[in-house]
């Protein structure tokens, strides 16, 4: 034989085992001195242990890696940027099996979030993956929860976002809530599912900045500020929004699309929301508008909105008292297309204004 045939099937022979290596082994991690050995197996498990202070949790996995979370874990204390934990790969099936994963949020909790007070690491789970990410478990994030940039098509079901304790006063916090900008999905992806989920925290359940092809269904929001696109900014498409099926409950708002005064170039259009209801809505129950971070101030018109629907299913929602029931701040000739909202029934509250928009077609606002 050759040498340089041997020699090309010898590499070939060592490319075949160590590629059957990788796939066969399972990589375990309890401590983050195990992770560099544990991502190279395309199954990893993970055991209860604490991520040091200052430290991420960061999985870079191969592509078509399982990962099975079997203990909690838990955060050192540190004020510091974060995120706390990142996983990137593709194809991953991510199962959370409801371990716990708790941010110690009481050690930073000063009522003021990522505007001021304590520095929080944030974002406490970021999330870059195309796949599945199944029964995840957040308690007491520092701020913000989870952050999408998935890179192709993913899944996620059945994930918990438990802030609860952040709802009450702490010594740094005066009467304010001492848990702030804790939202639950904060959204800059395409192609993507969220359904299933449960969020109990101090500001949105969902908030979508960016991102094409969004579904996000059957899912319960309790205690912030309901379900968003935006805010908006410039530059920025979001489209082929689905919401269905949720349960929003308690929270200032119900559903809202806010896009920023100063906002240019950017388009949200084609949202749907189906079958939703909101309950003991506080502030708003639909907010529209272009003057954010003002509900209702003087609105830009930089950005348009176009094709909002509240149709093929009812959604209803009950305001308090004082609370507006539908709100829309358009600027002028921003808001176009179609805006069917035959399926939107209001109860509660108080009318709210609309300005610069008379597409919308099919509602009747009942108090």
């Amino acid at each position: 034989m050759f040498p340089s045939l041997a020699l090309g099937f010898l590499v070939a022979g060592i490319t075949a085992v160590t590629a059957a290596s990788t796939i066969g082994c399972v990589g375990t991690i309890s401590s983050l001195d195990d992770v560099s050995s544990a991502i190279q197996c395309t199954t990893v498990n993970i055991n209860a242990f604490t991520v040091p202070g200052g430290k991420t949790f960061e999985l870079q996995l191969l592509d078509g890696t399982t990962v099975n979370v079997l203990g909690e874990i838990q955060f050192g204390n540190l004020s510091w940027a974060g995120p706390l934990f990142r996983v990137i790969g593709n194809d991953i099936t991510f199962n959370g099996n409801n371990q716990r994963w708790d941010g110690g949020g009481p050690f930073y909790w000063d009522g003021q979030g990522s505007n001021g007070g304590v520095t929080k690491p944030r974002p406490m789970m970021q999330i870059s993956i195309s796949g599945t990410l199944n029964d995840v478990y957040v308690v007491n994030s520092p701020a913000h929860v989870f952050s999408i940039t998935n890179p192709g098509p993913l899944t996620i079901s059945g994930a918990t976002v438990d802030n609860l304790q952040g709802n009450y006063p702490n010594s740094r916090s005066g009467n304010a809530a001492a848990g702030h900008n804790t939202d639950g999905f904060d959204v800059s992806g395409s192609d993507l599912i969220i359904q299933n989920c449960t969020v109990l925290n101090q500001d949105d359940c969902l908030a979508i900045s960016r991102g094409t092809n969004i579904t996000f269904a059957d899912n319960y929001c309790e205690y912030g500020h309901g379900i968003s696109i935006g805010s908006i900014s410039s530059n920025v498409v979001v489209s082929d929004i689905a919401i269905i099926g949720n349960h929003v409950v308690s929270s200032l708002y119900s559903f809202r699309i806010k896009t920023d005064t100063s906002a240019t170039n950017s388009i949200v259009k084609s949202v749907t929301y189906s079958d939703n209801i909101a309950t003991n809505c506080t502030d708003f129950g639909v907010l529209i508008t272009q003057s954010y971070p003002s509900n209702l101030g003087t609105p830009g018109n930089g950005a348009t909105i176009s094709d909002i629907n509240f149709n093929h299913g009812t959604t209803s929602l009950t305001a308090n008292s004082g609370a507006y029931r539908v709100a829309v701040n358009c600027g002028s000739g921003s808001c176009t297309g179609d805006w069917d909202w035959s399926g939107l029934q209001t109860s509660g509250g108080k009318a709210g204004s609309i300005i610069n928009n008379n597409l919308i077609t099919g509602f009747v606002e009942t108090q």
